[in-house]
Parts: structure tokens; C-alpha cells; sequence
């Protein structure tokens, strides 16, 4: 049983005790709950917190936890919010995009949804160590600068390349936030945002809640098409192109070298910029990576963004924005907006990370597991769905992209997935319009190991023959 789950299972039975309880009783001791439930102390202190958090119980140091007076519920039972539709009409805010994959599946369920790694994927010693680390620095909880530490800012850097400078980089709390301050300073409601078609979820989430009105831009299996760019700019008139050039999400395309260039004078030539979003930059397959848009870019046009979460934890929430020129400048105006600043401690702890030789031992490890499931679960798509068509086998990212056989629909498989112990993604939300087929995206990084991939396939091919 994980953690998890033992924390859970002891809070439901502490709270059933409660019930039965008066204000004032006391609880079992620690040692009492520990020996009574064949747990940990770690358990026990943090079941009892959650229940004091909940205002269930309350805990009197050297005395022991004792069942909390009861807090009256409002008359009627649930309280009453309508007045709140009268409040909010006329501000209505798209909704967010649609999870990526529950924070909790059913035991046994094999997860092909997600963008996430799997915990045993990710440097968890690794982060302590550096969490661990910044913590002891005399100046840690000190105010951190608005654009970010130099020393993170420099090594951000870095990993660009080019004349890349830390004054040209923001540090921002991951990659969403960042997306949803991006459009919000580079258009205006109702503009409308150019987006490969298909695209990642949460970028449409986030161009809609700032008011703007993505339009798709075709792909092919080389990439986003500055033909048909160039038209859409044309008819649009947008200044604005958000786009994933290198391991692209969902499809893992990567922009083919002629029309890296090809893309970026597209954009200019519009006045127009070009938000390269380089989520996964850190998580190749082993071969050659291109490099960024941005190291070749010299007048601003095109604003990047990165981030450590991917490759490391969805809780490494640090990323940064590489951008030049008046843009920088507003980018720094919203951030002492809408937060100050990013947290030092985590950023302390991110140069910690990037500093230690053991990230890229880290990172090699993960290029080479990440390799290995995605060879296994696409031969195994091909082996238990042969009908099925898979777009490509990528060389970077965490996902496969596959279009479904025209006797199936999304819906089919997403809502019978489920009963035979699968999770996956449906490829509707991918699509700023109408989808030209059906199309799933599953994820090779989210399950405990490769053998799982194999046997998800084969869940898979028998939800298929239950439609």
C-alpha cells in the first residue's frame, strides 16, 4: 500500500472515531493508532494534521489530540450561492482545459493519460539533496528580483545558446503560468492567436481565458507549413504564433531544418511574434536536438519558453521566458502585478540542481528510459492494433499520437477505456476547431514500468472489442 493510500485509509477510520466522539474526547495516542493499524508515525502525524487542518480534531502538545467542539452548519444544510450567477453574469471565462490525467486513478489502472513522469522516472533524491541545500543558504527566504536569480537567470542562458543573455531571460513559476502572462501581454482580447492544428490543450485554455481566438494553422509530418502560415497571417491579420517547433505536443513532430527559418521570417515579416514553447527540449530519445528558434533570432520575434517540470517533477515548478526589446520590459511590468516574484527557496533549489553533474547523468538516464517505453508501447500498439495509425515514432517527449479507425470514435474508446483498467487521453481538445478525424494521445511516461505499456495495449485492443 503507498503512502498515499495508508494516509487516506487512516483518515477515513479517525474520522468515523470522531463521529462517535464528544467534544473534548481524546483520541488514541500515536503509539496506540501506530500498533492498533500496522503503521508508520509518519502516517499517523499526517492523518492527524489533515484532521486538524479539517478542524476535526485539535492537538495539544505533551497532552495528546483531542475531538474539536462542532462547527454549526448553515441552516438547510448547503449554502446557498445563487446569488453568484447574478454577480458573475457577463464575466464569463472560458474553461480551463480539461485535466490531463485524475490526480487519483483506480488501483490497477494502467495511466496512458498524463504529462507527467512517472515518480520513478524523476530525481527525487536529487531534488531533496538540492531542496536540502538551498535551504541552508543564509539568504534564502531573502526577497528574490523580480526578473529572477542572475545565477538561474545565466544558466537558462545557457541552455539556449546563441548571444542569449540572462538580462534577456524571466524566471516564471513553469510553463502555464508563463503561456497565460504571454498572450496576455503580447494581444489584446479578440485578437486572434495562430496555433498549430493540432496543439497542446493548455495553450488554448490559456489564449481563450485572455480573450483571444486561436486559429488553426495545418501540419504535416515535417512540421508546421509556412505556406499556409503565411496565409493565415494574411487573412487573420494576427500578431501572434504560438507554436512547439521540437517534439511537439501532441504529435512529436519536429520542424524540419528549411522551415525552421522559413517560419521565423514568416512571422517577422507579418510583425508578428512567435512564441516557441520548448517543453521539451530536456526530454529527447538519444539523437541530435535542434536548436532553439531563439538562439538564431536577432531582432526579437520570437519569444521562448522553457521549463524544468517536465523533466524533473510536476511540483519543479521554475521556468523562463527568453525574450528581447519593449516585450521584456512589459513582461517584468505584469510580473510585479500579478506576483512579485518567484519564490527564492525554489529557485535556490533549481540552481542547485542545474549545477550538480548529476542532472545530466539524470537527464542521459531518462533519454535512454524514455526511449525504451516508447519503442515498447508503439510495438505493441502495432501488434494488438494494427488498424490503429500511428503518426510517428517520435525521437523526444512523453507521448504517441494515433489516429482511430473510422468505426471508432473517441468517445467509444475513452468511455470503455476505463472499465478495463486503462486511462488515456481523447484528441478532441488538441484541435482549436473541428478535428479532421478521430485521435487519441497516449503517454509513455506516466506508467510504473515498460511492462505495463505492453499489457495496456492489450487493455486497450480488448476495450476495443467490447464497442
Amino acid at each position: 500500500m503507498s503512502d498515499g493510500s495508508s494516509i487516506e485509509t487512516l483518515v477515513a477510520i479517525l474520522r468515523s472515531e470522531v463521529a462517535r466522539l464528544s467534544p473534548g474526547d481524546r483520541l488514541p495516542s500515536s503509539r496506540d493508532l501506530i500498533a492498533r493499524h500496522g503503521v508508520g508515525p509518519v502516517t499517523v502525524s499526517r492523518a492527524i494534521a489533515l484532521l486538524a487542518a479539517e478542524g476535526a480534531v485539535v492537538t495539544r502538545p505533551g497532552s495528546g489530540t483531542y475531538v474539536a467542539a462542532r462547527r454549526p452548519r448553515p441552516a438547510g444544510g448547503e449554502p446557498d450561492t445563487s446569488w453568484q450567477e447574478v454577480a458573475l453574469a457577463g464575466r464569463h471565462v472560458p474553461p480551463a482545459a480539461p485535466d490531463e490525467q485524475p490526480e487519483r486513478l483506480p488501483p490497477g489502472t494502467v495511466a496512458l493519460s498524463g504529462g507527467y513522469l512517472h515518480e520513478s522516472l524523476q530525481p527525487t533524491r536529487l531534488l531533496g539533496g538540492a531542496l536540502a541545500r538551498a535551504a541552508r543558504r543564509p539568504d534564502a527566504w531573502h526577497r528574490a528580483p523580480a526578473a529572477g536569480l542572475s545565477t538561474l537567470r545565466t544558466l537558462f542562458a545557457r541552455q539556449v545558446g546563441g548571444d542569449v543573455g540572462p538580462e534577456d531571460v524571466l524566471v516564471t513559476g513553469g510553463g502555464q503560468g508563463a503561456l497565460s502572462m504571454l498572450f496576455r501581454a503580447v494581444a489584446a482580447p479578440g485578437d486572434p492567436v495562430l496555433v498549430e492544428s493540432p496543439t497542446y490543450p493548455g495553450a488554448l485554455a490559456a489564449a481563450r481565458s485572455a480573450g483571444l481566438r486561436p486559429v488553426p494553422v495545418p501540419m504535416d509530418d515535417r512540421g508546421l507549413r509556412p505556406d499556409l502560415l503565411a496565409d493565415a497571417f494574411a487573412m487573420t491579420g494576427a500578431r501572434l504564433l504560438y507554436c512547439q517547433p521540437t517534439f511537439h505536443n501532441p504529435t512529436g513532430t519536429v520542424l524540419a531544418p528549411e522551415r525552421r527559418r522559413q517560419v521565423v521570417d514568416v512571422a517577422r515579416a507579418a510583425g508578428a511574434f512567435l512564441v516557441e514553447d520548448d517543453f521539451a527540449r530536456l526530454l529527447g530519445h538519444g539523437g541530435l536536438v535542434p536548436r532553439p528558434l531563439v538562439a538564431d533570432d536577432g531582432d526579437g520575434t520570437v519569444v521562448h519558453l522553457g521549463s524544468l517540470t517536465k523533466p524533473a517533477s510536476p511540483s519543479l515548478r521554475i521556468g523562463a521566458v527568453i525574450a528581447r526589446g519593449p516585450v521584456m520590459r512589459r513582461l517584468l511590468g505584469m510580473r510585479r502585478v500579478d506576483d512579485f516574484f518567484i519564490a527564492r527557496p525554489l529557485q535556490e533549489a533549481a540552481v542547485e540542481l542545474l549545477s550538480t553533474p548529476a542532472w545530466e547523468r539524470h537527464l542521459r538516464t531518462l533519454s535512454g528510459a524514455l526511449q525504451q517505453r516508447c519503442a515498447v508501447l508503439a510495438d505493441a500498439l502495432a501488434r494488438e492494433l494494427p488498424d490503429w495509425t500511428l503518426h510517428r515514432v517520435p525521437e523526444g517527449g512523453l507521448h504517441l499520437w494515433l489516429r482511430l479507425p473510422a468505426h471508432l470514435s473517441e468517445a467509444d474508446v475513452t468511455s470503455t477505456a476505463p472499465a478495463h483498467g486503462v486511462s488515456v487521453n481523447p484528441g478532441r481538445p488538441h484541435f482549436p476547431a473541428e478535428p479532421p478525424a478521430a485521435h487519441l494521445r497516449l503517454g509513455f511516461a506516466a506508467a510504473a514500468e515498460p511492462a505495463e505499456l505492453a499489457e495496456a495495449a492489450a487493455r486497450l485492443a480488448a476495450a476495443t472489442r467490447a464497442n
